[in-house]
């Protein structure tokens, strides 16, 4: 695969789907409804999605549902033919207006700042989850979540499974637990085919772990290595293994850990970003003992590997960046180790 030198060109690779997308997709019965997705993984899931069907040989449609402030993102959708619907997911009394669905994709969530505006965050990350599953009862049904809900763990140890104990940290991370209760729960009251999936961290060259770290570095600031270690995955692999996961949504609701095979040390890509972008580069911190880790291994199995490597991903990123690629100025924060963002 060519590295991509231009955002058309990297956003027609982020949403180029897999023939497994396509067959998930393939006997959809009614349309996608793309709930939350405005933000920086909906756009390309929703073209992926539309070229899946169009592939397929599908009529059904892909709806996109966000308040859409960015008209531009908006207008881009519209033309690879993804339909485009304006909602305030925050209001109860907007749901019955939204169009019926064939399966769901629940993106919403609420992030940054949930340190300083708490009520906003349990509101969107934990009641908001309760008008969608009821709204779209037994709709099958993929609800995005995040490895935040789990603990941090010794490194020698790899990656939290699906089958580990929760132990979210922070108001964030809690919220983010919540939301999944109300999905499982939604399951088990209506029989809504439901699958979580606990992503983290997707990566392309304009955010992400490995953009985070470039942008540092390139910016002449040191890099705190403090959290020792991460999980990325190619966004394009992520967008795909959520539209397979369709596939196996069920009730009680199926758990699915969505990131790459490799734990990379967050000394690493510092220095592979340094050396392939030509940058000096200032380490600060020391390296604890724990991280937050996910073990993929359950969608590696069901899915197969992610088609682009980290080290990819990090060349990419460099030489991206020294050609004036445009950054989408959402950092990952994945250095906080407090649950505070």
């Amino acid at each position: 695969m060519q590295a991509p030198t231009t955002e058309t060109e990297l956003d027609e690779i982020l949403s180029r789907p897999t023939a497994g997308a396509v067959d998930a997709l393939r006997d959809l019965d009614g349309d996608l409804v793309l709930l939350g997705g405005g933000g920086k993984v909906g756009p390309t899931l929703a073209r992926m999605a539309r070229r899946a069907l169009d592939e397929a040989g599908s009529t059904s449609k892909v709806i996109s549902v966000s308040r859409w402030s960015d008209r531009a993102a908006a207008d881009e959708l519209r033309e690879h033919g993804v339909d485009v619907v304006a909602a305030d997911l925050g209001d109860p009394d907007a749901w019955a207006t939204l169009p019926d669905a064939g399966a769901v994709m629940y993106l919403l969530g609420h992030k940054f700042g949930s340190t300083s505006n708490p009520s906003i965050t349990w509101w969107i990350n934990a009641v908001v989850p309760g008008f969608c599953a009821s709204r779209y009862r037994g709709v099958p049904t993929v609800a995005y979540s995040t490895g935040n809900v789990y603990p941090l763990r010794p490194t020698s140890l790899g990656g939290a499974t699906e089958r580990d104990e929760l132990g979210p940290v922070g108001m964030y991370a809690q919220s983010c637990a919540a939301r999944e209760q109300a999905f499982i729960q939604a399951a088990e009251r209506w029989g809504t085919p439901t699958t979580i999936y606990r992503l983290n961290y997707a990566a392309e060259l304009r955010y992400g772990v490995i953009a985070d770290i470039a942008s540092r570095i390139n910016a002449g600031e040191a890099v705190d290595v403090t959290m020792p270690a991460v999980n990325v995955v190619w966004q394009a692999d992520s967008n795909a293994w959520s539209l397979q996961a369709l596939g196996i949504a069920d009730n009680p609701a199926e758990i699915l850990n969505g990131t790459g095979p490799e734990t990379l040390s967050t000394r690493y890509i510092a220095e592979r970003l340094a050396a392939v972008g030509g940058w000096d580069l200032e380490i600060t911190g020391e390296e604890a003992d724990t991280a937050l880790l996910n073990n993929a291994a359950k969608c590696h199995a069901l899915f197969g590997y992610p088609s682009v490597t980290p080290e990819t991903i990090i060349d990419w990123v460099a030489d991206w960046m020294n050609a004036g690629g445009r950054q989408l100025g959402k950092p990952t924060k994945f250095q906080a180790r407090d649950g505070g963002f």
